[in-house]
């Protein structure tokens, strides 16, 4: 047996093309044009290509699109008032600042100065509580992606045993939130296994679904995974040079053995990725309408 591959680039596009129409119709029945802003400060260069990425997009689907390329040595107080003219700005309901963030600002305050509203991200404390009661405005968005993956390639989530390796504010935690709900799409029972847990091989077997965001290359082997269990794989470690000279890259799962074992699986690249933009798309729309008040 080997796992069907779930792939998130075609997805993804599946979703951009239904995302592109909705602007469309925006823009055609109510004047309306999603807004997004992108804020990068300095020049790391994964940064700086995540932000090309998102402005791309939000450019091919039609977005009012705003990059804001500020210095490495900011003053936190300047990113601050930056963010409170976009907060205050109706042509804009989206505002993403891309981390991390220079060792002088405090990241925390920067997240917490975005308006609800306009926090496609959902890392505001705002949405993060509204996620917890099961009243989310926004879903983070890889976790928002990994839900959306499993909906599309027809996995049942309603009842099933969901794993998940990893306990971050951005994937481990709001992912087990989602699909936790008494919602479609969700219902599952699940398990968040970190660094303190004793026996993770215990754990990773008994998933139907296994979602693993450890930071670590292979760090689940085929051994670790039920057979017939679905494999998302968040993690992108580089791992070497190609002799072309671009980087090699690996996840969070031992791909060439696990996929021998389970029903489907991820790749990387080409899983999870595609879909993390996709999803902030979905949310700055949903941001536009709840602003004109469609929704």
């Amino acid at each position: 047996m080997s796992a069907k591959i779930i792939s998130g680039t075609e997805i993804a596009q599946q979703i951009r093309e239904e995302i592109k129409k909705e602007v469309e119709q925006l823009k055609k029945k109510h004047g309306l044009t999603p807004g997004l802003v992108t804020i990068i400060v300095g020049k790391n260069p994964a940064s700086v290509s995540y932000v090309t990425a998102k402005q791309k997009t939000a450019k091919e689907l039609g977005f009012y699109s705003v990059q804001e390329d500020l210095p490495e040595d900011v003053k936190e107080e300047a990113l601050l008032g930056l963010i409170d003219r976009f907060n205050k700005d109706n042509t804009i309901h989206g505002i993403l600042v891309q981390l991390p963030l220079p060792g002088h600002i405090n990241e925390t305050k920067i997240l917490y100065a975005i308006s609800p509203d306009k926090d496609v991200d959902g890392f505001h404390p705002v949405n993060v509580g509204k996620l917890m009661i099961g009243e989310a405005r926004f879903y983070p968005c890889t976790p928002y992606g990994i839900q959306q993956l499993l909906i599309r390639s027809g996995v049942r989530i309603d009842g099933a045993e969901v794993v998940i390796v990893g306990r971050s504010n951005i994937v481990g935690k709001p992912t087990a939130m989602i699909l936790c709900q008494k919602a479609e799409g969700a219902n599952a029972t699940v398990t968040i296994c970190h660094t303190g847990t004793k026996d993770l091989a215990f754990h990773t077997k008994r998933a139907d679904i296994l979602i693993v965001a450890a930071g670590r290359p292979k760090a689940i082997t085929a051994d670790m995974v039920k057979d017939g269990a679905v494999v998302i794989d968040v993690g992108v470690n580089r791992i070497g040079m190609t002799p072309e000279g671009k980087a090699k890259l690996c996840g969070d799962v031992d791909f060439d053995y696990v996929k021998e074992k389970a029903a489907a699986i991820t790749p990387v690249p080409g899983g999870i990725g595609p879909m993390t933009i996709t999803m902030l798309m979905l949310n700055t729309v949903k941001a536009a309408k709840v602003a004109a008040n469609l929704v």
